[in-house]
């Protein structure tokens, strides 16, 4: 602000790019409204000051051009915070309009937000005052990427390990400089790197309300934690920055990413397209609701003050509207041009499926623009294919690079480790990448994402700790969360001190694991699986902003055999190329093999029980991909009895024990070179594991080629 205190000129400025552009001559705003019919912007020096130093009102006839409503301001500084005021009809039920000139409003496009003001439930039961609104930051730093660029990793390769930025340091046990943001996150670096993983995924890291909870959660002090409550959806989250207030959001953010880069390690965002955090006709006018609230949600087509909600949360965004259309992909391309991530996960991705009255569309435009654009041609793109009105369509999901969390997957593998019978069929579809799901529609599996735990639901320790949910520290009459765990408790509920128990929980965590990291497909892994990190049954804890949801770093010494195991489990896929094929298996020889890439058996060989309805039990043999890989021989044993399995004879190739989950550590998974021969014919699995053999040919001659 001019020592003088005078206003700063302005000129008429133009329509594009929306959101505020540093240039030469000062800083250029534009912002989308259809029927707004007049327009203000309010310039603040930061988030603290109690007034705006300066109310442009902007001139109909200079200041708009079509939809859009823009200003030059000379000479603005960087750092500025700003708000918009639009004037406009209100008509919530005939046409949907919800203008309001006495709300302020957070510019769609801005690069960073602060929210030190802002008291979501202040203005639930008070009413709008003035200057209670976030605000946007006008950001122009420059950045030095010395030369990053986001990492090209095929598919196949891909490790995801999935993290809440904020949980993953902010225990006092992380030891960071900095709990709870982007820069603490690079501090664990080496530690993600050992671990063995490729991309990080991080839940929601743009602008969300943390405030945006229940009243009755609010009062018992929590907050929601998760963040799938976006509004700013070109920010990086305040919240997980140290000098929000100076307006470091992007700074700090390329930081981690190019930390991560520089490490081998790519960074997928977990994003929220399908609804934002200004919820149904209840909730507050933060930014979509006031610029333009027909053209954003969808709405009901005959009150047009109902928004219908087809993602659990109070409204639905209108993905498929052409201009929303075009602003998701704006954003998505931003982040990967301006800030080098290297995909996203689609939150409740089904919802932006469907149309402005909520039919599901069978060619959404807004995923085909994704699929098909250029600057996004090279990311990984994965959707979770459901939403919270029923539409499921994990396997049918619009397009063909769209990769898709398989629910199929986690919940198959959870029923069978638990002791479910007759799935052994459907256990090797799984394993082998799903093909019913997705060999029909062309695709492969690549395009199935596995899992058996994630952050919605139990951790993999309580996975096996509890049959049920308990979750009444969120406050909702433990009504919230699913019912449909699929776990098992391995004979007491809870923390137990049964030893007995105990080893038999740790066997089926491997057990999961096992399944997860011997399956074609991707695997992912929720954060703090590997060390056995309990919420103590709570399978909703999005709103637990505390030790429930935070990574106890002490888990690594006291779980260090479980980490050990994860560890090398991963180093066991990465040394397969067998386990990482790009199409499915065919039980035929691969080009350049005599050997079939896939035998099945059961406890005799090549006879797996495929129409046993008992069933418990299934083995698999995979041939080499290339020449200095092992054979591979799987035997699986989720009945409650010793079975002894018929190894096969495939010369030159000699059996060594690489893994197997009854052992305690340090034999429970063996590298290459600490590995004992395997001489018998048959082999001893134990109840409730699984045992995996490789097979090491002899100097100079290749198992996939013995000839």
């Amino acid at each position: 602000m001019p020592a003088s205190n005078a206003p700063y000129p302005v000129l008429s400025g133009r329509r594009y790019p929306p959101g505020a552009t540093v240039e030469d001559a000062g800083v250029n705003f534009s912002v989308y409204s259809r029927h707004a019919t007049g327009a203000e912007l309010l310039l603040y020096e930061d988030a603290a000051s109690p007034e705006p130093f300066q109310v442009i009102r902007l001139d109909s006839r200079t200041n708009h051009t079509f939809f859009s409503w823009h200003v030059m301001v000379q000479d603005l500084p960087p750092g500025t915070h700003y708000t918009w005021r639009l004037e406009g009809p209100n008509d919530p039920h005939g046409h949907g309009w919800r203008f309001d000139p006495s709300i302020e409003l957070v510019d769609p496009w801005a690069r960073a937000v602060n929210v030190a003001g802002w008291d979501r439930w202040q203005r639930q039961r008070q009413g709008v005052k003035p200057h209670d609104s976030p605000r946007a930051i006008v950001l122009a730093e420059e950045y030095d990427w010395e030369g990053d660029e986001p990492l090209r990793l095929s598919s196949e390769q891909m490790i995801i390990y999935e993290l809440h930025v904020g949980g993953f340091t902010r225990h006092p046990s992380s030891g960071v400089r900095h709990p709870g943001t982007f820069l603490g996150l690079i501090e664990k670096i080496p530690y993600l790197k050992e671990l063995g993983i490729t991309h990080v995924e991080l839940m929601p890291v743009m602008a969300f309300d943390e405030q945006d909870v229940p009243e009755a959660v609010w009062k018992a002090g929590l907050r929601n934690f998760w963040g799938y409550s976006s509004f700013g959806f070109f920010s990086p989250h305040p919240g997980f920055c140290v000098t929000p207030e100076r307006g470091t959001h992007r700074r700090e953010f390329r930081n981690m990413v190019k930390a991560l880069h520089r490490a081998g390690i790519g960074v997928i965002l977990d994003v929220v397209f399908n609804h934002t955090s200004e919820g149904g006709a209840g909730g507050p006018t933060l930014t979509f609701k006031g610029f333009g609230n027909e053209t954003f949600y969808c709405l009901d087509a005959i009150d047009k003050g109902i928004y219908l909600d087809f993602t659990g949360c109070g409204n639905t965004v209108n993905a498929n509207h052409p201009l929303v259309t075009n602003f998701i992909i704006e954003a998505l391309e931003y982040w990967v041009r301006e800030m080098h991530v290297d995909g996203f996960r689609f939150d409740l991705a089904s919802a932006m499926a469907r149309d402005s009255d909520g039919r599901p569309l069978s060619n959404p435009p807004v995923l085909w623009g994704i699929e098909l654009s250029d600057t996004l041609a090279a990311t990984k793109i994965i959707a979770e294919a459901w939403d919270a009105a029923g539409l499921y369509q994990v396997g049918t999901f619009p397009g063909y690079r769209w990769m898709e969390w398989n629910g199929r997957y986690r919940d198959t593998i959870r029923r069978f480790v638990r002791g479910d019978r007759g799935l052994v069929p459907e256990i090797a579809t799984r394993i082998s990448g799903s093909s019913d799901l997705y060999e029909a529609n062309l695709r492969k599996p690549i395009n199935s994402i596995n899992f058996v735990t994630c952050h919605d639901g139990f951790t993999l320790w309580d996975l096996v700790s509890y049959n049920r949910k308990h979750n009444l520290a969120n406050h909702e009459g433990n009504r919230d969360g699913t019912d449909d765990n699929l776990s098992w408790n391995c004979g007491t509920e809870g923390e137990t001190p049964n030893l007995e128990v105990l080893t038999l929980r740790r066997r089926q965590a491997k057990n999961l694991l096992t399944l997860l990291f011997l399956s074609q497909g991707i695997p992912m892994l929720l954060a703090g699986d590997e060390v056995l990190r309990s919420q103590r049954g709570n399978n909703n804890a999005w709103c637990q902003d505390n030790e429930t949801s935070w990574l106890d770093w002490s888990l690594m010494e006291r779980n260090a055999a479980m980490l050990r195991f994860v560890r090398g489990l991963i180093a066991l896929r990465k040394r397969h190329p067998s386990l990482r094929h790009r199409h499915f298996l065919a039980g035929q020889p691969l080009p350049g093999g005599t050997l079939p890439d896939v035998v099945w058996h059961g406890l005799e060989l090549e006879a797996p029980p495929w129409d046993d309805p008992e069933s418990q039990i299934l083995a698999f043999t995979l041939a080499p991909v290339c020449a200095d890989e092992a054979l591979l021989h799987v035997m699986i044993n989720m009945s409650d009895r010793a079975l002894r399995f018929a190894l096969p004879e495939i010369a030159p190739a000699r059996w060594s024990l690489a893994l197997d989950t009854a052992r305690a550590s340090p034999t429970d998974v063996v590298p290459p070179a600490d590995q004992c021969p395997v001489d018998e014919a048959r082999q001893l699995v134990r109840s409730r594991s699984i045992l995996v053999l490789e097979g090491w040919p002899e100097p100079g001659r290749s198992a996939a080629n013995p000839n």
